[in-house]
């Protein structure tokens, strides 16, 4: 196992998915790691007995060597960024980087699943919770295999040994000025890797897989593409993929009420929620709680977002998650309902600014044999108990 014996660690946002992962996988490797965070997160639960500071304002005691520091608090505090720690823990153990636009949680954990099952101890770094890996992130003699993240080019910085991306797309509107500029980072990222998988160059794959839709087809062909270049044939790592049942908050069945089934989705771009809502499709009708998340994207996509939605029997829209942004005048959810109402003429949308009055819209109007979709990266999934209550 690689070492980082000696170092003294501390990181400025831990309770996040990312960081929580480095500082796991950074103890397990030898190192003494801390941190602090606004707020306590399930994602700290695998950190027991590491020392925590919770506080409104970014903590950083006396006497820690090294500060990483979470994207999201760039400019408060000095420090290694996310990215090059990253690409330090990618250095240091065989790895396989998965990016991408769409589905690359899914592809992720699907590769460390079949890793798993195959029996590589792999060790992973995956932006959501894998139940069946128990967990987000983990330490391992085997590969390592990353979620790599474009957002804010992270992936420019790291060098593993398979370089993968899903799918190319323009998702982050204040980081990059067109999709060719996505597409050339991408290019030169997967050019510097010895091997490497172009996921818009496969076909779906054609297994009984245990998740739904086309979009899972195509990830699972990714999927299966990265762990035969780690070694193991395409028959081997088929026979375990099929049991993979999913990541956390990707098309996540969380209950039924009513004869109402209600699943929960990370979706937040157009493409993603016309995925999903087609893979949910099947025979009744579809409702949807979409929350924008970022007021770049809203402003951007709000007519794909439109269109998308539209595909769905009845809407309600939240207004904008704000995330890492500040708001934008004249940007709000509302420019999505009214997209939704001019490519649907007539549909039932619901403009909800709160997430508590779009969950009541949608259980209004749900009846036995219908599907409830909650749609977006912010916080629209603490709806989904709200709705099975109403519907209870």
């Amino acid at each position: 196992m690689p070492r980082l014996d000696g170092r003294r660690i501390w990181f400025v946002g831990i309770g996040g998915a990312g960081l929580s992962g480095y500082a796991l996988l950074a103890r397990a490797w030898g190192a003494e790691v801390g941190g602090w965070d606004r707020v306590e997160t399930p994602y700290l639960k695998p950190l027991e007995g590491v020392p925590i500071e919770v506080a409104a304002e970014p903590v950083v005691p006396e006497g820690w060597e090294e500060v990483v520091v979470s994207t999201a608090y760039r400019g408060q505090v000095e420090g290694t960024s996310r990215a090059d720690f990253l690409a330090e823990l990618v250095a240091l153990q065989r790895s396989i980087v998965v990016a991408g636009a769409h589905g690359k949680t899914t592809t992720a954990a699907m590769i460390a699943f079949c890793l798993d099952r195959l029996g590589d101890e792999p060790a992973f770094l995956i932006g959501g919770e894998v139940p069946q890996l128990g967990g987000n992130a983990r330490a391992g003699r085997g590969w390592l295999v990353v979620e790599g993240d474009e957002s804010d080019r992270t992936i420019a910085v790291l060098r593993p040994e398979i370089a993968v991306t899903t799918n190319v797309d323009l998702d982050h509107h204040s980081e990059f000025a067109s999709r060719a500029e996505v597409e050339r980072l991408f290019e030169d990222w997967l050019d510097a890797a010895p091997r490497s998988v172009r996921g818009d160059e496969l076909a779906p794959v054609d297994l009984e897989l245990a998740i739904r839709g086309e979009h899972n087809r195509r990830n699972a062909a990714v999927a299966l593409a990265a762990v035969e270049l780690a070694g193991y044939s395409h028959d081997e790592a088929a026979r375990v993929l099929v049991e993979f049942h999913g990541v956390g908050r990707r098309l996540e069945h969380r209950g039924e009420a009513g004869g109402v089934a209600v699943l929960g989705s990370y979706a937040h771009h157009p493409a993603e929620l016309a995925a999903d809502i087609a893979a949910v499709r099947d025979g009744g009708r579809v409702l949807v709680l979409f929350q924008p998340h970022l007021f770049s994207r809203t402003r951007h996509l709000a007519h794909d977002f439109g269109r998308a939605l539209a595909l769905a029997d009845a809407v309600a829209v939240t207004d904008v998650y704000r995330a890492r942004e500040s708001p934008v005048e004249g940007v709000t959810g509302k420019l999505v309902v009214d997209a939704v109402t001019d490519t649907r003429p007539g549909m039932e949308v619901g403009w909800t600014p709160a997430v508590e009055d779009g969950a009541g819209f949608i259980a209004r109007r749900a009846r036995e044999g219908d599907r409830v979709l909650t749609l977006g990266a912010g916080d629209v999934d603490r709806a989904v108990e709200l709705i099975l209550e109403a519907l209870a």
